[in-house]
């Protein structure tokens, strides 16, 4: 399934130097990894999409991840009615880590 989350920062310093393990994929739950990042110019929210097992594993990752340093809203997106397309002018992700039950390889 596909989650997005909203982030609100509350503290931009903590929460982007903790979020790198959000982007790494370190410490995340099997068969959960971010695949967009959409901070806001200013450093006050931030929007990812996530593809995982459940909304519950997203949600419990990025709140202990993150702390204090934001409040994070996490729903299951509507695949059925859901479009998307890369952005012209966004880099591709940085290599996330790969998790065996993504990639059809145990």
């Amino acid at each position: 399934m596909y989650v997005v989350v909203q982030h609100t920062i509350l503290d931009p310093e903590t929460a982007f130097s903790r979020g790198r393990a959000l982007m790494s994929g370190s410490g995340a739950p099997d068969g959960t990894r971010v695949l967009q990042f959409y901070p806001h110019v200013g450093g006050s929210a931030v929007t990812c999409l996530w593809e995982t097992e459940s909304v519950g594993d997203v949600q419990r990752f990025v709140d202990t991840t993150l702390g204090n340093s934001s409040t994070n809203l996490c729903y299951e997106v509507d695949a059925d009615r859901a479009f998307a397309d890369r952005p012209l002018g966004l880099r591709p992700s940085p290599a996330p880590v790969a998790h065996p039950s993504l990639s059809g390889t145990s």
